[in-house]
């Protein structure tokens, strides 16, 4: 029985899959038939490398080329092109004996690997010479190379395709890994000289972005496995899957086996809910799997925060959406842009909440562990199966007053701190009674939060006061938020940052009413 497959490629004959060269398929053909070097990035755990296998597969079996798969990942931090060169004249020759191509056991025939600026290019060219069919070979984890390494490597891949008149070459080459080739110049030292015009990038004629599965596509996998074992996805299940992950191949196989191993314990009678993915979701969020952990483990890296920082804040202003930071980080998965290309979102709602939690996670348990903070807990706050959310942020203008200002330098991200601890305090508060829905988008200029309690819907504004019209301009994004989720009552969290201002003049509560709504604001 084939289930689905959450490490490593995905294999047909054990794996629920879709034939991923279907999502590139005709371009990557056409870049082949032209005889062209391309690079094809997309964020991790997305399909690439089950898509370069399956298409090396592919290719040999139609007999016009023969190709080859070779991964790089080896090769991760050796920058000395004298060890490297020799390490990937020996991993390619392992690739070309594991498919059994002609004259495998000649590839690495009189080399002089001393000459490493050179014998990659010598050793592809004499092999191409023996074939009698043109050689296409897909480099899988391309961006593992850096320094002089990659600048060797590069060079030697340029000098082959510029001669290829003269000698032969491979018919095309894929670079493939998570980053664009933009950002391999960054895997340079800065203080490198430049390449000058014989730089070893501009062989690249295209760049390729594998994307992430469409609502059909989702639907279409999960419904191999009812085909299989007639166990049914309800249509809403579908769905919440696909808005939860936009259609992230990982998360989208993670979500099914949580349900089948995990909730159901492969019971196929019973039907797979739309409650049964949030549980999913919330299970998998809270185990920070190794994809999720290996990706947020970016939010440490500075230039991740340039992006992330903002986009938390709603600051659109802030962000160049030319600048190499930016698509390093939409390359990542972590960000996208929403339908309309007009705001930058987290990559899917579930890469949001878990940037939220991370960021948050060790004030959330300094919180939990303090015996300081014991009544900060949820029985305090609900009465008749209703939350005093006046009550909560009243608390909360305190807890503010007497801790920010310790609390701010311990964020990494020091803009977002009030944002964060607000959300750290929230989420200490109703862990195991609520969730905390967020929406994070460029241009609003404010971070929307929903509370989900008992079927009712707490909506939550949380913004920085930059002047007079903050205020009003809040009171009128709340407004509009409620409408949105049909609430007669919300909230306005603004903090006031001005070092000028005493803590009396900060701290205050209000209540407007418009329209027959209720807006409270909470000045912090």
């Amino acid at each position: 029985m084939k289930y689905f497959n959450v490490a490593g490629p995905c294999i047909e004959s054990d794996h629920y899959m879709l034939d991923a060269t279907e999502r590139l398929h005709g371009e990557l053909v056409d870049l082949i038939d032209s005889k062209q070097y391309f690079v094809m990035h997309a964020a991790r755990q997305t399909g690439k490398t089950t898509l370069l296998i399956n298409l090396a597969n592919k290719i040999n079996k139609e007999g016009k080329y023969y190709a080859v798969y070779n991964s790089l990942e080896k090769l991760y931090g050796v920058t000395d092109p004298e060890t490297g060169i020799p390490a990937a004249i020996n991993s390619f020759a392992i690739a070309l004996e594991n498919y059994q191509l002609p004259n495998y056991e000649y590839f690495k025939n009189d080399l002089d690997v001393s000459d490493y600026l050179n014998v990659l290019g010598l050793a592809l060219s004499r092999y191409c010479r023996r074939l009698d069919k043109p050689l296409v070979i897909f480099f899988d984890e391309a961006d593992c190379l850096s320094e002089d390494m990659l600048i060797s490597f590069l060079r030697q891949l340029r000098d082959g395709f510029v001669n290829r008149s003269i000698a032969p070459f491979p018919q095309s080459i894929a670079l493939v890994g998570m980053r664009n080739i933009r950002d391999y110049k960054a895997r340079i030292r800065e203080n490198k000289a430049t390449l000058g015009t014989a730089s070893p990038f501009n062989i690249i004629t295209s760049s390729l972005t594998l994307r992430n599965f469409t609502k059909e596509e989702v639907e279409k996998l999960y419904m191999q496995h009812t085909d299989e074992t007639g166990q049914v996805f309800e249509e809403s299940a579908m769905e919440l899957a696909f808005e939860q992950t936009q259609g992230q191949p990982w998360l989208v196989n993670a979500i099914a086996r949580e349900i089948i191993i995990g909730q159901l314990k492969k019971d196929f009678t019973i039907p797979i809910t739309a409650e049964m993915v949030s549980e999913a979701i919330q299970t998998i969020i809270l185990r920070r799997d190794v994809h999720i952990d290996q990706l947020l483990d970016k939010l440490k890296e500075e230039r991740v925060q340039k992006v992330i920082e903002p986009m938390m804040l709603g600051e659109g202003g802030k962000l160049d959406r030319m600048s190499d930071d930016f698509n390093y980080v939409k390359d990542l998965g972590l960000i996208r842009l929403d339908a309309e290309n007009k705001a930058v979102v987290p990559g899917n709602p579930i890469y949001g909440e878990v940037i939220i939690r991370t960021l948050t996670y060790n004030h959330q348990m300094t919180l939990e562990s303090d015996e300081r903070f014991e009544h900060y807990d949820m029985p305090k706050y609900y009465k008749n199966g209703s939350v005093d959310m006046n009550l909560l942020l009243k608390d909360f203008q305190q807890f503010w007053r007497e801790n920010s200002d310790i609390w701010q330098e311990r964020f990494q991200y020091k803009e977002a701190a009030p944002h964060l601890i607000l959300q750290a305090f929230l989420q200490r508060v109703f862990n195991g009674g609520g969730d905390v829905h967020r929406e994070m988008a460029t241009g609003k200029d404010r971070l929307d939060l929903c509370i989900n309690y008992k079927d009712k819907k707490y909506p939550v504004e949380i913004k920085i006061n930059r002047g007079p019209e903050s205020i009003e301009k809040g009171i009128d994004q709340t407004l509009r938020y409620m409408n949105t989720l049909g609430c007669p009552e919300g909230w306005l969290v603004v903090f006031d940052r001005d070092p000028n201002k005493s803590w009396d003049e900060k701290i205050h509560q209000e209540t407007e009413r418009q329209d027959g709504k209720t807006i409270h604001i909470f000045k912090c």
